[in-house]
């Protein structure tokens, strides 16, 4: 029996609805934990956005199934980033009901190319058929799904090496592509600045990238949680940023109450320095 499912806005159509008249740039946040419990929360505070990560953080599918899941019924975009730009994990994303990717080490237009084509049915790509299956098709409830799927399904690839960033252009006009995303700290450790994101060097070329995008008519968006940061690159240009994670406003939040509440340890003096246990 087809199942009457109300269409989901996808990320590329907030970001295409933002720049409007009364439009401004999409604020969101990390969600690293895991955790259905964290994702729903986060899902609630009126932030525009949030990435599940599993390039960096413990996220199988299970996980990222049931943060979907958890996430559904707030007014949120919700991205995954997987771990690596491949058809295969690709396509079990989108079978998850996965409608928002973020690809990425995206270094060439070819590896766009292969991102894009990894979200399409044939004739169109080479995303593997079992709709009968997936719950992005609701297990083939939803009529149509095989010929309209490419249209729930957004796709940004990220910019964070040097290559990246010379052939910013070329990957720009991937027909498919939504948008880019830079990452400044894998494009710092690529420049040869490890841990450097403020560097003039990356800053410049974030901001090369960001023109780059205005130029070709599509949104550019960065990872910027120092505040200065993230208006400078809002300023010139930006139509989405992702300015906090959940894993590092617990952690800063537990240390701030252990600094007011625990006093420090004292200095061990190299003559009280224990020898043996």
């Amino acid at each position: 029996m087809p199942l009457r499912v109300k269409p989901d806005e996808t990320f590329r159509d907030a970001l295409r609805n933002q720049t409007g008249a009364a439009g401004r740039p999409l604020a969101g946040m990390w969600v690293c934990s895991g955790s259905p419990l964290i994702a729903e929360l986060c899902a609630g505070s009126g932030l525009d956005w949030l990435l599940i990560d599993a390039e960096h953080s413990p996220n199988g599918l299970e996980s990222i199934l049931a943060q979907l899941q958890a996430a559904h019924g707030y007014p949120v975009q919700v991205l995954v980033r997987p771990p690596v730009n491949d058809t295969v994990v690709i396509k079990q994303y989108l079978d998850l009901g996965v409608q928002n990717l973020l690809i990425p080490m995206v270094n060439s237009a070819a590896d766009a190319e292969a991102a894009v084509a990894a979200t399409r049915y044939p004739p169109h790509g080479v995303r593997g058929v079992g709709s009968a299956l997936a719950r992005a098709a609701r297990w083939n409830r939803i009529p149509d799904y095989l010929a309209r799927a490419s249209d729930t399904i957004s796709v940004t690839v990220q910019i964070e090496s040097e290559a990246a960033v010379a052939a910013v252009e070329e990957i720009l006009a991937v027909d498919g592509v939504d948008a880019i995303f830079l990452g400044p700290s894998d494009l710092a450790a690529s420049l040869g600045l490890l841990g450097q994101q403020e560097h003039p060097r990356v800053r410049a070329a974030v901001e090369h990238c960001i023109a780059a995008a205005t130029a070709a008519g599509k949104p550019a968006g960065v990872n910027a949680f120092n505040p200065p940061t993230a208006r400078a690159y809002l300023a010139a240009g930006a139509a989405f940023v992702l300015v906090g994670a959940d894993v590092a406003l617990l952690a800063r939040g537990s240390e701030a109450l252990a600094a007011q509440y625990i006093p420090p340890d004292p200095v061990i003096g190299p003559a009280e320095t224990p020898t043996s246990y």
